[in-house]
């Protein structure tokens, strides 16, 4: 079958891709990539996706995508993982409002206690209308950053 994306392995990527292996240098991920991009180097073993995929455990798509990542971006992209574009939810607060949040810790705390609670604290937050609803961890969260 045709490849698209050949893997060509200069002298020195070699050379580091063999250090990462024998040293077992970084994730484990990284250190199977490298394995994978040394199997399929064209100038070298040269071996198809199939036997690399039973070798290494990992499925056939995944070869593909480490060739692909290796000819389109290189190869520091192709070891390290994808950084993900946007966060996994995203960000409730912005900066002001952590600030708003971190002053009124600082403040005067209810009458009776001698400190806010962070569930008192979420309470605040919602009647002063910065957010809709927030969760007493969020607020932990932010208060953690103050250090």
């Amino acid at each position: 079958m045709y490849k698209k994306y050949i893997v060509r392995l200069t002298d020195c990527e070699r050379q580091l891709l063999n250090e990462v292996v024998r040293k077992l240098k970084g994730p484990s991920e990284k250190v199977r990539r490298a394995q994978i991009l040394l199997k399929a180097d064209a100038d070298g073993p040269h071996w198809q996706d199939a036997p690399i995929a039973e070798a290494f455990d990992c499925r056939v798509r995944t070869i593909e995508n480490v060739r692909q990542r290796f000819v389109l971006e290189g190869l520091d992209s192709a070891l390290e993982r994808a950084k993900r574009q946007t966060p996994p939810t995203p960000k409730l607060l912005d900066g002001e409002q952590e600030a708003q949040i971190i002053a009124m810790r600082l403040g005067k705390p209810p009458v009776g206690s001698a400190n806010g609670t962070l569930r008192w604290l979420a309470e605040k937050v919602v009647e002063r209308r910065m957010t809709p609803t927030i969760s007493y961890e969020t607020i932990r969260d932010t208060l953690k950053k103050m250090g």
